[in-house]
């Protein structure tokens, strides 16, 4: 079974989106800042329009659910419930943590995505057949505190990793051997991750998906620093 499926990632300061049809993807990456609520609706009619593909000839919606910006996060889950409901179409939301590990492709993959306030949003996770097993459930944390894993041959990517580069490397040592750098959550992982999913009946009703922010609160107090 193949599937056409809509994906998109407002969770940085790039406006993601791919269109996922019967495993070929089209897709396109732009420097958005603080324009994603006026380029994403765009961009997508762009790549449905492409495709001669209407909305309703979809299988389902998926969004970068996050961590990563607060305001990013609203607006994809927002789209996504809206064109979702308007279409009557599935909706899957994909951690951007594991669409991190799933730019890297295979192996064992630590996550990090830079939380900012000294701290990172941090996952592990390792490849299993098609999807990825979680090795160390996202979390918010100083990077001197990032989890431990266990054996060696590790591979960390993420804007955590490009910011802490060294205070990481210093805690994880030898068990991660190789760094990638300039990775960000991308639509066309995230549509990846999603078809399987669709498969396998895990896609919700839009009033169902949620953000997963992680940091309950954008700013911490003086007195709670």
């Amino acid at each position: 079974m193949t599937l056409k499926i809509l994906a998109f990632d407002t969770s940085t300061n790039y406006c993601s989106i791919a269109l996922w049809i019967d495993g070929e993807i089209l897709s396109q990456n732009i420097l958005a800042e603080q324009r994603h609520s006026e380029l994403l609706l765009p961009g997508l009619q762009e790549l449905l329009v492409k495709s001669e593909l209407a909305l309703v000839q979809l299988d389902g919606i998926a969004f970068g659910a996050g961590p990563g910006s607060f305001t990013g996060l609203r607006i994809a889950c927002g789209v996504a419930q809206g064109l979702a409901f308007g279409a009557d179409l599935p909706v899957i939301g994909i951690s951007t943590l594991e669409a991190l590990a799933q730019q890297v492709g295979s192996g064992r993959v630590v996550t990090a995505i830079d939380a900012r306030m000294g701290e990172i949003y941090h996952a592990a996770y390792e490849k299993i057949v098609d999807d990825w097993e979680s090795v160390s459930a996202p979390i918010l944390c100083l990077p001197k505190h990032a989890p431990e894993i266990s054996e060696d041959n590790w591979i960390g990517c993420g804007s955590g990793f490009d910011t802490y580069f060294d205070e990481l490397k210093r805690h994880y040592g030898k068990s991660i051997s190789h760094f990638e750098v300039g990775f960000i959550p991308n639509a066309r992982d995230i549509a990846q991750l999603a078809e399987y999913r669709f498969l396998q009946g895990l896609g919700v009703s839009p009033m169902e998906a949620t953000p997963i922010y992680i940091r309950n609160k954008i700013a911490l107090k003086e007195n709670e620093r």
